[in-house]
């Protein structure tokens, strides 16, 4: 199926138009949508406003940031003198620690003396990053890369200048927070939300779900059009990151079908289980043909990145691409359909066992 047929399958409730960038819609009863531009080619991020109030106080909790930028705190101003009914935000929730999600949750914090609240794991990763020079960029990352195929000596070298890639998005973190745990519940608005864990795309993503309210905020775990990135980089470079989220997922299995879920990309949808399916169909195919591509001989995740990935990448998006090339690699390592040595000059080649 292509994605308009994908798309089709699913319902979206409030039309095929994405917001304007800043401008806010109620989903269900004291959730607001706002939707602030990104610079990349995944050109939004989907943010969250939920009526709460907390020890007394009335007001609203925030899901998730966007990155830092003067753009995106122009458009938090807006929200706040437009959409906030004069009221204050009272805590703010990351549902994970890439930038786009949790770039500005230093601002809002401060700014509003909100606290924060995210997975442990996540929030100190995002810790680790801020405080690292070269997070997501130098000689590692070259060098793990390299291991993986990318030769070019161009490509290497901008990849070992990327400095500070992470603090220029997040220039900081909270100093303290309230930890999200897997199966734990977080009372907002006078409603429980449930914590369900999900791995393979950051360290420990929360997505949450309201029963009473049939609301799933899914965060990347379930977005509706694209596939989110699963990757393996050199932090955790034996990881299995695609089986980690295929199986978390699964964990969205017991809520109900016509769960409204708010992902944190695209349009808000209905159709839970069904995108479930095609995410592991989506997989198991891109799988069977990484499989095709190994039977002329042992490849590496860069010379599996066209079967992957059928569009022209620049050398951002080749970064996220050859992470997730390598996660699809180690999915089949592991299963043992694949078998895995280093060659002469370093890199990883995966063939068929003998």
């Amino acid at each position: 199926m292509n994605a308009t047929e994908l798309e089709s399958a699913l319902h979206y409730p409030f039309g095929d138009d994405l917001l304007a960038s800043g401008g806010t819609l109620e989903v269900a009863p004291g959730i607001k949508w706002l939707r602030i531009a990104l610079p990349f080619v995944l050109n939004h991020i989907n943010l969250w406003l939920l009526r709460d109030r907390i020890d007394g106080r009335e007001g609203w909790t925030v899901v998730d940031c966007c990155i830092d930028r003067p753009e995106s705190r122009a458009a938090w101003e807006t929200v706040f003198a437009t959409q906030l009914n004069g009221l204050p935000v009272l805590r703010v929730i990351v549902t994970h620690m890439h930038p786009d999600h949790i770039g500005l949750a230093h601002w809002l914090c401060e700014r509003w003396n909100a606290p924060l609240w995210i997975s442990g794991t996540d929030y100190q990763t995002a810790r680790y990053a801020c405080e690292v020079v070269n997070s997501f960029g130098g000689e590692r990352l070259a060098q793990y890369f390299f291991s993986h195929g990318m030769t070019k000596a161009e490509d290497l070298e901008q990849i070992r200048n990327r400095k500070s890639y992470y603090r220029n998005l997040v220039p900081a973190v909270p100093a303290s927070y309230a930890r999200l745990m897997d199966g734990g519940t977080v009372t907002i608005g006078g409603n429980a939300w449930r914590c369900i864990a999900g791995y393979g795309h950051a360290p420990e993503h929360m997505s949450l779900y309201c029963e009473a309210q049939g609301v799933l905020l899914g965060g990347d775990m379930m977005l509706p059009r694209i596939s989110t990135n699963v990757s393996v980089y050199e932090m955790e470079p034996e990881a299995d990151a695609l089986t980690l989220f295929l199986d978390s997922i699964d964990r969205f299995k017991p809520l109900p079908e016509d769960t409204l879920v708010l992902p944190s990309h695209g349009k808000p949808f209905k159709g839970l289980h069904t995108r479930i399916q095609q995410l592991h169909d989506h997989h198991r195919d891109r799988l069977a043909e990484v499989m095709e591509a190994a039977q002329a001989g042992p490849v590496s995740a860069y010379d599996v990145l066209p079967v992957l990935f059928r569009r022209p990448l620049d050398l951002h998006q080749t970064t996220f691409a050859l992470g997730e090339s390598v996660a699809h690699l180690h999915r089949l390592w592991y299963a043992g359909k694949l078998k895995r040595e280093r060659d002469a000059e370093g890199i990883w080649r995966f063939g068929l066992p003998v």
